[in-house]
């Protein structure tokens, strides 16, 4: 039987939950690791941003075959690429290099199944629920990357960092289960591209100029995501150290927990922005979001070192902030992609934003350790620059002026 459209959404976002699981083990476990490894800021920045870079490099190849190939093939290869780094990493895994390598191995399964299990959606489902698809996606992946922190702490407590690994390859098998047994396959023709041109010639992608405008302000929201991910308990951490000379808010609100509590006000978050920018408009959400980013990034470094309990408070109002745009900027990219280039315009939109993401955790660390070290002056360096590209992404977006999307209310 096939599936309707809510329940194929239901089931691809289950899997979403349970594939990315483990995502964000690594960040999470990171100021443990760190000194277990011997790892400088720069090197453990290296590592999270391989993941990254991995992304970036398989995603303009993997997404934009779902342009020919059913997008469940291609989503079922990045689950299983997930599965092996998360195994090995839990079995092998003993220092900077083998790190690094498996880091981009699961990168790789990030790539084949994030904006392929969107894409998969599109193809599948209404016009009229696309939108509210692709905000319960990005929720899907919000809540599981929210879990992903406490999951780390929790398992790597009970049974060691290698034994969390190992339950995480366990989750995405039964996500690959789930798929493979639940979807169908893809019954209707993938439309021909209209202009005639190679699978990957990315030419008539980057003249959308409504969608490409969508594209570059995501690059630098990914950019300040995934530096807020690598760095926030390690941030928080930091803090903890430096302020406390008794137990305080840590001790019953931990770094990995409030990482997972900003994943899930993030993901709230998400919903709610594209729920608003359906009814106030695109454009006027995502600039809203923006300008908040620049405020909360650009006070968080210096203000937040005051104390662990004002640093939990602006994490948590950063994180909502962060979030707010993000399902609107990928439907923006999505609902303005001509329909034969969709999968195309999803790989440019994935590849630049996680180019951003892929500096994001690098920035930080080679910040640290050329202001000296974690300080307060050293975390104010680094999520002021983050600030600092944020209001140049604000400018680009209102040159570019992008197109809203014909069920917003701002059109």
């Amino acid at each position: 039987m096939r599936l309707s459209g809510a329940r194929l959404v239901a089931v691809v976002c289950a899997a979403q939950v349970l594939v990315q699981l483990g995502a964000f083990f690594w960040p999470a476990l990171l100021p443990g690791m760190m000194p277990l490894w011997g790892l400088s800021n720069s090197e453990a920045g290296w590592i999270t941003a391989m993941f990254y870079g991995a992304y970036l490099l398989a995603v303009p190849v993997l997404v934009t075959l779902t342009d020919r190939v059913d997008a469940r093939r291609v989503y079922l290869f990045g689950v299983a690429c997930t599965i092996t780094a998360h195994l090995l990493f839990g079995m092998v895994a003993e220092g900077f290099w083998s790190a690094l390598l498996l880091r981009g191995l699961a990168g790789i399964g990030w790539a084949g199944t994030y904006m392929t299990g969107l894409k998969l959606l599109s193809d599948q489902v209404g016009e009229k629920l696309m939108s509210r698809a692709t905000a319960g996606h990005a929720a899907s992946i919000g809540i599981s990357g929210a879990a992903s922190f406490a999951c780390a702490d929790l398992l790597a407590g009970a049974l060691g960092w290698q034994s969390a690994f190992i339950i995480a390859a366990s989750t995405a098998l039964l996500a690959w289960l789930l798929v493979a047994l639940l979807v169908q396959r893809r019954t209707t023709p993938l439309p021909p591209s209209a202009d005639g041109l190679a699978l990957f010639d990315f030419r008539p992608v980057f003249r959308n100029r409504s969608a490409m405008a969508y594209a570059i302000a995501y690059c630098i929201h990914t950019l300040e995501m995934n530096a807020l991910r690598g760095w926030g308990v390690a941030f928080l951490a930091f803090v903890a150290a430096s302020t406390q000379v008794s137990p305080g808010p840590q001790a019953y609100f931990s770094p990995t927990y409030v990482l997972t509590a900003l994943g899930l006000i993030g993901t709230v978050a998400s919903v709610l922005g594209n729920e608003a920018a359906i009814r106030w408009g695109r454009r006027r959400l995502i600039t809203a979001a923006l300008l908040a980013s620049i405020a909360v990034g650009g006070s968080i470094g210096f203000i937040g070192t005051l104390s662990y309990a004002i640093a939990v408070a602006l994490l948590l109002i950063y994180g909502f902030v962060v979030w707010l745009d993000s399902s609107s900027l990928t439907a923006g990219a999505a609902g303005t992609a001509e329909p034969s280039r969709r999968g195309a315009t999803l790989a440019v939109h994935s590849m630049l934003g996680y180019s951003g993401g892929f500096v994001g955790p690098l920035m930080i660390g080679y910040t640290l350790d050329l202001a000296g070290g974690m300080s307060r002056m050293a975390w104010g360096l680094s999520f002021g620059l983050v600030a600092l590209l944020m209001l140049l992404a604000l400018v680009a977006f209102h040159v570019m002026r992008p197109r809203e999307l014909s069920g917003d209310r701002g059109k």
